[in-house]
Order: C-alpha cells, then structure tokens, then sequence
C-alpha cells in the first residue's frame, strides 16, 4: 500500500469522526507487518477527558484483533489546511508498539510529511525500560 493509499484510508475515517465540541475530524488508518490495515476515529465526550484520537482508536481496534505489529500509521485532519501532528499521549501509545513505525500525515492539498515514532517521541518511556 502506497503512503497515499493509507491516507486516504485516513481520510475516510475522518468522516466518521464525533467532534461536536472541537469541530476537528481526525482520522487514521494503520498497516500492520501482515498488511491488514485499521482504521479510527476521533471520538469526543461532553466530559472532555473522556475523548479518544483517531490513531488511539486505529491501534486499540489492531491489539483486539491480536495484532502488534504495527508498521505505518496514516493520519488525517479534515477541518485544518496545516499537518496534524498526533498528541502526545497518542505518541507514547505508539512507542509501546514500535519507535520505528512510520507515521504519515497528510493534509488536505494531498502533501505528506513522513516520521518515525522515535523522531516524534525522543527518548521515550518503553517496555524496556521496565525491569
């Protein structure tokens, strides 16, 4: 799958997006090493803390269907004309899986910017850093 392809995965998503409060759509689509792909939204709540991002969705909906080995992670933002970088909480979600993960954020004019995780995240907070 093309970086192209999976962003317009992600931009697909987006449009399932629940955003009444911040009216921002995000969506993303992740490649796993098999090829399947997953995608998510973001998903608000009146009690904000309750939220979840689009990329937190895609992964969650990958690990229950036994997947973990994620190998790109295409995101989306449809109400901004700018790059939408993940949060941080959704960059230490990704560290978990794996720093070398490519992450592809396309905006609306079709450009793309290209990262890993461990550029987004720099010494991150991983499983082995547990003992």
């Amino acid at each position: 799958m093309t970086k192209q392809e999976l962003v317009s995965k992600a931009k697909a998503a987006s449009q399932n997006a629940y955003a009444p409060y911040s009216h921002f759509r995000v969506g993303a689509a992740l490649e796993c090493g098999d090829g399947s792909v997953y995608t998510g939204c973001n998903v608000e709540n009146a009690a904000y803390g309750l939220a979840i991002c689009a990329e937190r969705t895609a992964m969650v909906k990958a690990v229950s269907e036994g997947r973990r080995d994620f190998v790109r992670l295409g995101i989306y933002c449809a109400d901004t004309e700018d790059f939408g970088m993940p949060c941080g909480q959704c960059r230490q979600f990704m560290a978990e899986f794996n720093l070398d993960m490519e992450v592809i954020i396309g905006r609306p004019d079709g450009e793309t910017q290209t990262y890993l995780v461990r550029d987004l995240l720099p010494q991150a907070f991983t499983p082995a850093d547990l003992p």
